[in-house]
């Protein structure tokens, strides 16, 4: 059974897991594997257009692995109240853990507030603290709505769509789109999110009507 107090527990050891390892990234031994991987593609790391590429790849890194490292400030709240809060539309790129290709689209979130409420900058920053890492949807769906519901709300819902180019690239080479979806609290019952995920399906794709 899912409640909050379990699920403060599991986001804590994730956190623990992942935050500890990242932080401490050797920058000069990123440079040095990309500088053997380009030469174990058959190409030259002295030519011009490559000099240059070990030391731009290990600063992406730094940034789009960025999430091992983020604070999604969740603890800033304001006392206000509603009964339901939805940030739609956030626009997320990441990291397939099993190619290291990207997948990227849109989440939404929705929440029923317990007398606080979160800014919507906390909201953008919660998905790039899962989405900027190595990733697999399912589980970055899974990875925002439980930290959202361990602080205390009665209700998440959790909602992405994405494209993933490690199956556009290669494999099958198919442009099929991939949804995910998590519930947690009041929502679990469909009864519950049925009103809240026809209010997302107003002004967003049809692929919510799939879920609901």
């Amino acid at each position: 059974m899912i409640t909050s107090g379990n699920i403060k527990i599991l986001v804590k050891l994730s956190n623990m897991r992942t935050n500890s390892s990242f932080v401490h990234m050797d920058k000069e031994r990123v440079k040095k594997l990309v500088r053997e991987l380009i030469i174990e593609l058959g190409e030259d790391p002295t030519r011009e257009g490559l000099r240059n590429t070990p030391e731009r790849i290990a600063e992406m890194y730094k940034e789009i692995f960025g999430g091992y490292d983020t604070d999604a400030q969740l603890s800033i709240q304001f006392s206000e109240d509603s009964d339901v809060v939805i940030a739609k539309d956030i626009q997320f790129y990441s990291m397939c853990e099993h190619h290291m290709l990207p997948f990227f689209g849109k989440i939404h979130i929705a929440y029923s507030p317990n007398g606080h409420v979160f800014g919507i900058s906390k909201l953008v920053r919660l998905v790039e603290k899962f989405s900027k890492r190595l990733q697999i949807q399912e589980r970055l769906t899974k990875n925002i709505a439980d930290e959202l519901y361990a602080q205390g709300v009665k209700g998440v819902i959790v909602m992405a769509e994405a494209e993933h180019l490690c199956m556009r690239m290669r494999g099958v080479r198919n442009d099929a789109m991939m949804i995910s979806s998590a519930f947690r609290g009041i929502y679990e019952k469909k009864e519950e999110r049925q009103e809240i995920v026809e209010m997302i399906r107003k002004s967003s794709s049809d692929f919510v009507s799939k879920i609901s």
